[in-house]
């Protein structure tokens, strides 16, 4: 089992301990270690094998000794029995927004209850709110979370989908007979949650039931639903659909851009064909009212890739992240498509944690991490002191951050870290640091961390006011969404981006997977009103500081070039920006 497998292990292990109303300090020994786990930047399997995980800070013996038989077997008896005492049902309501631990148990031991179907049916008769710690209010609560549950079952996040989506297609393309392969869906469109897995394969026919049977036979599918020799779909043990279509290979370019999508871009695209008196579909191009069909292909235009079937169209080449019928077609047509930024032209970030505050790693550890990712500089963002329950600093702490981060920029010339901090905006648009602190700081990031619950016109003039505030540069995570577990809360981003533009003030597209915030669909907004992003992982370990990968197909989605964003800039020209602010 993989470190990443085993953090989240631990972490469930923290959580079903509290459920079972074990002492808090073994299940936050437990939630500890999980962090533990993923802040470990030495090799992982060789701590294992040499009997070394005790010398990382937060492991026990015994911890240690859950992790080895995990890391060697991929399973563990303590896990395994602390998994038994509870249904599955039991953690599926710990999902639901606002339903923690200690209220999960008082259902789970009172009122027996043991799914979300019992769940559903006490909260309708009425019998939650007369519960300690509950009420109305929270009974409403728990049936629309339920809801919400329902509807995104079916979802996954865009790295869960990358990962397993990953894992099939590396093992399909060392296979023997594969021409040409790629992942297609909603995964390339880079959506921010994903519903299913489509890869794409061209091989010949003679090849194809081989290449079937190595899908259905890899080690993460845990359910065949078919398996025909040009289609096979499964289930992966992540829980996503993932589906594999073999073509020739000159159907190839057809297949994948049919298959990535979207639909409502793949009929704008049908009906572009229609005025070269063409139809379009997954096999290639035919003369209308001759459908191509496979086999049976007149390959009336050939195309050798994708780039071809949008020639053939007289459309400048649509970026797959582009496609969603947004006017990409029309804008194609003038060939006035933005050249999009890449993950190659990121040389550095500003929102990222340590162990000052709510980080895994330490200062050192995250810059030698940014280093090897050939960054420049990389900025601190640690909570200021309000966010208590994320270690936010204490002045002192604070002191002793910026003489850390001194030295350790004194020791190169080629790498720099720069003094920020991750400000709490309080309730009434005010910040959580004073201004001769605010003063100390290269940058300063504001976010929201509490009371969602303020009406839209509320929200929204808390996070106008604050950025109003002259120290500010830029903003964090605008919405607090949490993907798939907690909704935006209620703002009014038009306003907050005119705000933004009026002050110059930087929004950040947060590229944590949970959250990737800005929302894409607002980035066209905020370019037109000229201001300037910033992609920022919200890095808490050294391995986080990857998710700007996440950010940048947001930003490429939303249309972003690299004079779009602040950090494709070198540190000179960071310093300057910085500077004028």
């Amino acid at each position: 089992m993989d470190k990443k497998s085993i953090a989240a292990i631990l972490d469930e292990m923290g959580t079903l301990l509290e459920l079972q109303g074990a002492n808090p300090f073994k299940s936050r020994a437990f939630h500890n270690a999980s962090r533990a786990v993923e802040g470990i930047t030495d090799d992982f399997q060789a701590l294992v094998a040499r009997g070394k995980l005790t010398d990382v800070k937060g492991i026990g013996t015994s911890i240690a000794a859950i992790i080895v038989d995990l890391a060697l077997k991929g399973k563990s008896k303590e896990y395994a029995d602390l998994r038994k005492g509870f249904p599955d049902g039991v953690m599926d309501m710990l999902r639901i927004q606002g339903l923690g631990p200690k209220k999960v148990r008082i259902l789970f031991e009172k009122q027996k209850i043991r799914s979300l179907d019992q769940l559903e049916a006490a909260a309708k008769a009425d019998r939650l709110a007369p519960l300690e710690g509950f009420g109305k209010k929270s009974q409403e609560n728990i049936l629309a979370g339920i809801q919400a549950l329902r509807s995104r079952s079916d979802k996954h996040l865009l790295s869960t989908a990358r990962d397993s989506a990953r894992a099939v297609y590396d093992l399909l393309m060392k296979q023997k007979g594969v021409i040409r392969g790629e992942i297609a869906g909603s995964l390339r469109r880079q959506k921010e949650v994903i519903g299913d897995i489509d890869i794409v394969l061209s091989a010949r026919d003679a090849d194809r039931k081989r290449l079937m049977q190595a899908f259905t036979a890899h080690p993460d599918v845990a359910t065949v639903v078919a398996q025909g020799e040009t289609k096979s779909s499964v289930t992966l043990a992540s829980g996503i659909n993932c589906d594999l279509r073999i073509v020739d290979d000159a159907e190839f370019p057809f297949a994948l851009n049919y298959f990535t999508g979207s639909k409502e871009h793949n009929v704008a695209m049908r009906t572009r064909a229609k005025k070269f008196g063409l139809s379009l579909n997954e096999y290639g191009f035919s003369r209308l009212g001759e459908e191509e069909t496979r086999g049976k292909a007149k390959k009336v235009v050939p195309c050798d890739d994708e780039e071809g079937i949008y020639r053939a169209l007289e459309l400048q080449y649509v970026p797959p992240e582009l496609r969603e019928n947004r006017g990409e077609i029309e804008a194609a047509v003038g060939h006035g498509l933005p050249v999009l930024i890449n993950e190659k032209d990121i040389r550095g970030t500003f929102h990222c944690h340590t162990t000052y505050s709510d980080g895994v790693n330490s200062l050192e550890q995250m810059a030698a991490g940014a280093k090897s990712l050939g960054w420049e500089y990389l900025g601190i963002a640690d909570h200021s002191k309000a966010a208590a329950y994320a270690g936010g600093l204490s002045r002192e702490k604070l002191n002793a951050q910026f003489r850390e981060i001194d030295l350790l920029n004194s020791r190169g010339k080629d790498f720099r870290l720069l003094k920020g901090t991750e400000c709490d905006i309080l309730p009434d648009g005010t910040l959580d640091w004073n201004d001769s602190v605010l003063a100390l700081f290269e940058y300063v990031v504001v976010s929201v961390h509490s009371n969602f619950k303020l009406s839209e016109r509320e929200m929204t003039k808390r996070i106008v006011r604050a950025l109003k505030h002259k120290y500010v540069t830029m903003l964090g995570h605008p919405t607090g969404r949490l993907l798939l577990a907690r909704d935006a809360y209620p703002v009014n981003m038009n306003e907050v981006i005119n705000a933004a533009s009026d002050y110059g003030r930087i929004i950040e597209i947060n590229a944590h997977p949970t959250r990737l915030d800005l929302d894409w669909r607002l980035c066209a907004y905020a370019k037109e009103k000229g201001v300037t992003i910033a992609i920022n992982p919200d890095a808490h370990t050294v391995g986080g500081l990857n998710d700007v990968r996440y950010g940048v197909g947001i930003a490429r989605k939303g249309g972003l070039g690299k004079s779009d964003v602040l950090n494709t800039r070198a540190l000179g020209g960071v310093l300057e920006y910085l500077g004028k602010q």
